[in-house]
């Protein structure tokens, strides 16, 4: 157990710090892009494309999520990753020097195609890297990797685009990614996976083109509300996504079977309604409340502290009672997280003071349930499924939110639509939130509690 104390350790240092760097870079990216996105596309004469910088990046990232899932049991992770790494640098580029919007919208589909595969990579990593006892401490870091441009990557993006150009946004995060490679590619080098699912990797890959054709059909559509082309585009979008679903996903995932299908549900909810109420809150307060961006911005940031906080406290206490109260951890996680939503659902009474409140218990919740639901789906897993099952994390924590955001979108516009206020519609869309995270609750009691290797279909 004495080599297996700390991350940190010399037997784990370069791989623990090329993730965090990597995840971080990734995370910041993403952040920045949310804030300089009204300048590239103010810059790039795209202004009617806008929407599409972050449409392009989410369909891109469930191809280069799913695709390379099953890859990795057949290869390993140490060529993914590297192409992977490669394909996100050249999209930074790419990004960086775009003379026009529809260049930036294909330096997008690369950064999403890497970032999903990266991410990819980087759970397979923590599955086949590290022991169990020290899998729920990685997933805590890189929960904090992640949260953490949140505090300051709006910022510090702003400042950049402000002072000099948005374009030194995406140049700046290349220095990080190569300390991340040249740190981590070692490591990966020394990772096997063994083949579970031989010849299916094709197959996978036009489910994983089908279920990205029928996003896109269905976020165009929730573009498109409330006139009759959005309403039949949904609907096709919605149809073609339910099988690709059902097909990547283990099996009984929709349901929330018992095992790895509930961590699954539990985690795609949980962390939707998160993202998606951070959004619709920011809104609020600006829109609403009359508060300026850079103080709308601080009160989310306090979920990030307290995410980071006990993202690093249940780690110890998983130690303590080496993973046997995960189970109880991740519901009560949850629960938090219904607090924290519940807190804000009612926008006539958020103020600042409620707002920095519901955010800080649901920042807990995060901190509690993100890296321990990842914990437990990594103990349900062999090493022969580890690529799958990282691929699955990685997909609750994209796609969901992605498409969650876009309903809620469309919540509002239809909303304004029937003559409702912005204030109305947004209490609907915060209620859309509510429902997720209940759902959620549930599903995280059809969790099991063992911990050693069971069948990854559950």
């Amino acid at each position: 157990m004495s080599n297996h104390q700390s991350i940190f350790s010399p037997r784990y240092f370069a791989l623990s710090i090329g993730i965090i760097l990597s995840v971080m870079a990734v995370g910041f990216e993403g952040l920045a892009v949310t804030t300089i996105a009204p300048s590239i596309a103010g810059d790039l004469n795209g202004i009617h494309l806008f929407g599409w910088i972050f449409s392009t990046y989410l369909l891109a990232q469930i191809i280069g999520t799913l695709v390379v899932g099953r890859l990795i049991d057949r290869k390993g992770p140490a060529a993914p990753f590297t192409y992977a790494l490669i394909l996100f640098i050249v999209g930074l580029v790419v990004a960086a020097t775009a003379s026009d919007m529809v260049v930036m919208i294909l330096a997008r589909a690369m950064q999403g195609l890497g970032a999903g595969a990266m991410m990819t990579c980087v759970y397979t990593a923590i599955s086949l890297s590290y022991p169990d006892e020290l899998r729920a401490k990685i997933l805590g870091a890189f929960g904090t990797a992640y949260v953490l441009p949140s505090m300051l990557g709006p910022y510090v993006a702003g400042v950049i685009a402000e002072q000099w150009s948005w374009r030194f946004v995406f140049w700046g995060i290349l220095p990080i990614l190569i300390v991340s490679a040249l740190l981590s590619l070692p490591a990966f080098r020394k990772l096997k996976a063994q083949a579970s699912q031989e010849g299916n990797g094709a197959a996978a890959t036009w489910m994983a083109l089908f279920l990205t054709v029928g996003t896109g059909i269905f976020l165009f559509g929730l573009g498109k509300l409330p006139y009759m082309m959005g309403i039949v585009s949904s609907i096709v979008g919605l149809a073609i996504m339910v099988y690709p679903l059902r097909k990547l996903l283990p099996q009984g995932t929709l349901v929330f079977r018992r095992g790895m299908p509930a961590i699954l549900a539990t985690r795609g909810l949980f962390f939707a309604a998160y993202v998606s109420t951070q959004n619709f809150l920011v809104l609020a307060l600006i829109d609403v409340k009359g508060i300026s961006p850079a103080q709308a911005g601080l009160i989310v940031a306090s979920a990030a502290l307290s995410w980071c906080i006990f993202a690093y406290l249940q780690g110890r206490w998983d130690s303590a009672d080496q993973g046997r109260g995960r189970n109880r951890r991740i519901m009560l996680g949850v629960l938090l997280l219904t607090a924290g939503i519940a807190v804000v659902f009612w926008i006539p009474t958020v103020t600042v003071a409620f707002a920095v409140i519901g955010q800080i218990i649901a920042g807990i919740g995060m901190g509690l349930s993100h890296p321990t639901s990842g914990a437990v789906a990594f103990a349900h897993t062999g090493e022969e499924g580890a690529g799958e099952t990282s691929a699955n994390l990685q997909f609750a924590d994209s796609f969901t939110p992605g498409v969650v955001i876009g309903i809620g979108g469309a919540i509002l516009v239809v909303s304004q639509a029937a003559g409702m206020t912005m204030q109305s519609g947004l209490v609907v869309t915060m209620g859309f939130n509510i429902v997720l995270i209940v759902m959620s609750l549930f599903a995280s009691t059809r969790i099991k509690s063992e911990r050693r290797t069971i069948s990854k279909n559950g």
